[in-house]
């Protein structure tokens, strides 16, 4: 059954699944969710049962007791579960025993009077008024009597009530029991009798072919399995029921779960414990439907020597200019003594962070939220330009061509998932995000600064921000020559909060991957290195699970369950894993150049082996020897020998990160430090250091920062260690 026909067959009466009173569709003005809009569009059915539920709980909506608030993604449950059982009672009556239903009205009549029948059923379409009634304006005596459609309504009529008195009973659905109150219909007719007598009539008629029972026994079914909880009815309607549902209803009640667990997950824990590496099942389902063969890359004979060092630019200036007793503002200021010590040191590769131009609104937020001297985070962008308080092309050319001269490789972050909320793209591309029309939850509120500095596009961050009070998943953009608004996603990796100054790029769109590929073809042709920033994110099986969940896998995300799409819906958008159309088009137009890909969530070997990138994050290295939980890395060694030694190799190995604790922090200066250094030197891999490790600082510099705030000294003895035992290794 077609997906519109069986929207229009469950909610026929009701727009969203569950019952509604008249004095609930006055009080919360429902019929503004429920109505199309001018070019015959329908507000999603979850939007609009996130806002009832917001509306809900602003007019504090509850007859009597204490007010308890609704969660929206429960009455979305709810409204699925009812539509089941509205779709087995159709199944039945209208499928498997065409006009049970009309007879059994016509025998209930017979047996005990016409107004057992007929008053419950006129009192239920004047207290719960179907859609046509209330959003249309259909009278409620041409709806039961006298319209075309008469005697299938009052059969829908009589269905409805039936659900109403199991709706009633069902305690996991009695917080939401206010939306639809059955005490004045109680009160009116002799409603209960009538569904009573019904009952008894459908005991004697054949059981229901699916499930082998009498219609009332299979409608109660869930309930009786798990009373008290939603979660519970669902696992029983997924298990016991799934043969017979349509896909379209199995999808719903897949997405209902995973709304669910968006509201049930603990978020802002970040990323779980460390685990070692193995090749086997992931707990995040690792899908046999994608291919891993070998396609490792090729090295350049220079590669299997890089040595790296990150510096951030900014800090990494303002420490120059009191060390040389100078102002060192440009990079083309950078002494010659610098990279002088640096190559001496045994580097030949130097990251520098931050070089491209940032955004402003990454700036005005850290500034508003007190950090006076705050600059732009390093990973948002405006474009990819090198930045012009840098000295701009000129400056950067002047750099590499020092650096080039001594051995040393510049290399640069890429980060492909997202820009800033204030950009280039999202002025020009909006298209290219992931969004939508509405806001996805009904509670965001966007009256703050507008942190567009271009006359056509107003851009705000959701108020919550600004509070400390939420951390919104859009961003408001709204067009000033058209009048267009727009929400869109902010970038998000699911394990924490998103970030708020980013916009996240749709990569199911072609264009979106084109122009992507573009831009890091044009950092290739600067940096013989880039580092892809949280690459993971864009493999297709993470980007699936994050941005379009397969109905089951949602939660990641909030509000991206009800935007999910099947693997083959998915892979008909997105054909060919993302990184190896990068690898093999970097390959072709610019060669030479060391791709690095900081990836994590257990993906190290398919970046390498499968998706053909140079080198990949170990942070198992870090993570593992920190804690000194030796067997646990020794096992990720075998693991990973066993599978494929040339994966081995092809690690990125450090201490520290920018992301991460300062390298003395969680290793300290002593011993241990010197050990895990050794180690990192020596294994395979390419080595990693941090900014300010060789020099033993504690301070960890933020993404936004434009100098070091701690005034600490270098120590000497720890360089002296390194220059005895450690650079000699390398």
């Amino acid at each position: 059954m077609a997906t519109a026909k069986i929207e229009q067959l469950l909610h026929r009466y009701f727009p969203f699944g569950f019952h509604l009173s008249r004095k609930v569709w006055e009080k919360l003005e429902i019929v503004a969710l429920a109505r199309p809009s001018a070019d015959g569009r329908r507000i999603p059915v979850p939007y609009a049962t996130r806002a009832l539920a917001d509306r809900y709980n602003r007019n504090r909506f509850q007859s009597a007791g204490p007010f308890e608030p609704i969660q929206p993604g429960q009455l979305i449950t709810v409204g699925v579960i009812v539509d089941v059982l509205r779709y087995v009672a159709v199944t039945y009556c209208r499928g498997q025993v065409p006009g049970v239903l009309r007879r059994g009205l016509e025998t209930v009549a017979g047996h005990s009077g016409t107004p057992l029948v007929e008053k419950p059923t006129v009192s239920f379409v004047g207290l719960f008024p179907p859609k046509t009634v209330v959003v249309e304006g259909q009278k409620e005596s041409e709806f039961l009597d006298k319209s075309p459609d008469a005697a299938k309504n009052r059969e829908s009529t009589a269905s409805e009530i039936i659900l109403l008195s199991l709706a009633m009973a069902n305690p996991a659905f009695r917080p939401f029991t206010p939306l639809f109150d059955d005490r004045d219909l109680k009160s009116q007719s002799p409603y209960i009798p009538m569904v009573n007598a019904l009952e008894d009539y459908f005991n004697h008629q054949p059981a229901f072919d699916p499930l082998g029972m009498p219609l009332f026994r299979c409608l109660r079914a869930p309930m009786e399995a798990s009373p008290d909880s939603l979660d519970g009815q669902l696992d029983y309607i997924l298990r016991h029921w799934a043969a017979f549902l349509p896909q379209e209803l199995l999808e719903e009640l897949l997405r209902a779960a995973d709304i669910l667990k968006e509201e049930y997950l603990l978020r802002g824990l970040g990323p779980g414990p460390s685990r070692a590496i193995d090749f086997v099942r992931d707990e995040y389902g690792f899908d046999a439907g994608y291919y891993e063969p070998a396609c490792f890359s090729p090295d350049a004979d220079w590669m299997s020597n890089v040595v790296l060092i990150a510096k951030s630019i900014y800090v990494w200036l303002d420490q120059l200019s009191k060390r040389y007793g100078r102002h060192i503002r440009y990079l083309s200021d950078i002494p010659d003594e610098e990279l002088d010590r640096l190559a001496r040191w045994g580097f030949t590769g130097l990251w520098l962070i931050g070089v491209w131009e940032r955004s402003v609104a990454s700036k005005t937020i850290k500034q508003m939220m007190g950090n006076p001297e705050a600059e732009s985070s390093a990973y948002s962008l405006y474009d990819y330009t090198i930045a012009a308080d840098l000295g701009g092309e000129e400056a950067y050319s002047n750099l590499r061509e020092r650096a080039w001269r001594r051995g040393i490789r510049l290399a640069s972050d890429m980060v492909p998932n997202h820009m800033v909320i204030y950009s280039r793209w999202v002025i020009e591309h909006p298209g290219w995000f992931m969004q939508t029309e509405y806001p996805p939850f009904p509670v965001y509120q966007f009256t703050g600064a507008d942190l567009s500095h271009d006359e056509r596009v107003g851009i705000q961050i959701e108020d919550g921000y600004w509070s400390h009070r939420d951390a919104a998943v859009v961003f408001k953009r709204f067009d000033r020559w058209t009048g267009a608004t727009t929400y869109i996603y902010h970038g998000n990796d699911g394990t924490s909060m998103p970030w708020n100054d980013t916009a996240q790029l749709n990569f199911l769109l072609p264009e979106v991957r084109e122009a992507v590929i573009q831009t890091i073809l044009h950092v290739a042709r600067k940096f013989s290195i880039i580092r892809f920033d949280a690459a993971m994110t864009l493999a297709k099986r993470h980007f699936q699970r994050l941005w379009y969940p397969k109905p089951g896998d949602g939660g990641a995300i909030p509000s991206r369950a009800e935007r999910g799409l099947s693997k083959a819906a998915f892979d008909a958008a997105f054909p060919k894993e993302f990184w190896r159309e990068v690898v093999d088009r970097v390959a072709a137009e610019v060669p030479d150049t060391l791709l690095i890909a900081e990836a994590f969530w257990l993906m190290e070997g398919y970046f390498v082996r499968t998706l053909g990138m140079h080198r990949v994050y170990n942070s198992a290295f870090m993570n593992m020897l920190k804690m000194e939980d030796n067997g646990k890395y020794r096992t990720t060694v075998k693991n990973v020998l066993e599978f494929s030694p040339e994966v081995a190799k092809r690690f990125v190995n450090f201490m520290n990160n920018p992301d991460e604790r300062t390298a003395v922090e969680q290793f300290g200066r002593q011993d241990k430090y010197f050990g895990v250094a050794v180690l990192m030197v020596t294994m395979p891999g390419l080595p990693m250091f941090g900014h300010g490790q060789i020099e033993g600082f504690t301070e960890k510099y933020g993404m936004e920062y434009r100098k070091a705030y701690w005034d600490e000294p270098v120590d000497e003895e720890m360089v002296r260690r390194h220059e005895r035992e450690i650079f000699p290794l390398m």
